[in-house]
């Protein structure tokens, strides 16, 4: 029952235009998703777009987020690397990196 409630609270803010969500509790909604419920990862891609789609402004960086669940969906990287490389792709950001999976990954772009 404590979900429930937990839940009703959550939605009341996310639709009353109050607060937004920053990266970092995005990527530990992802890993608790992941890790802990073991949801699958196109689901979680799935329900992250639709997060940032409930209104402008919720998530920060949302055009980043947005790729990052593409990129998470079709891609064995954790969600972090998923929203470097979105801020490679979609930012112009330079990435620097010793993790050879992400290195691929923004050179294939």
């Amino acid at each position: 029952m404590q979900y429930l409630k937990q839940a009703d609270a959550t939605e009341k803010i996310l639709l009353s235009g109050e607060g937004c969500i920053p990266l970092e509790v995005v990527a530990e909604i992802v890993f608790v998703l992941q890790k802990v419920y073991e949801v699958e990862r196109l689901l979680i891609a799935k329900n992250l777009k639709d997060l940032a789609r409930i209104r402008e402004n919720l998530v920060f960086e949302k055009d980043v987020v947005l790729y990052a669940a593409d990129i998470y969906s079709s891609t064995s990287l954790d969600f972090v690397d998923c929203l470097l490389t979105g801020y490679f792709k979609i930012k112009n950001y330079s990435i620097f990196t010793f993790d050879k999976p992400l290195q691929r990954k923004m050179r294939a772009l």
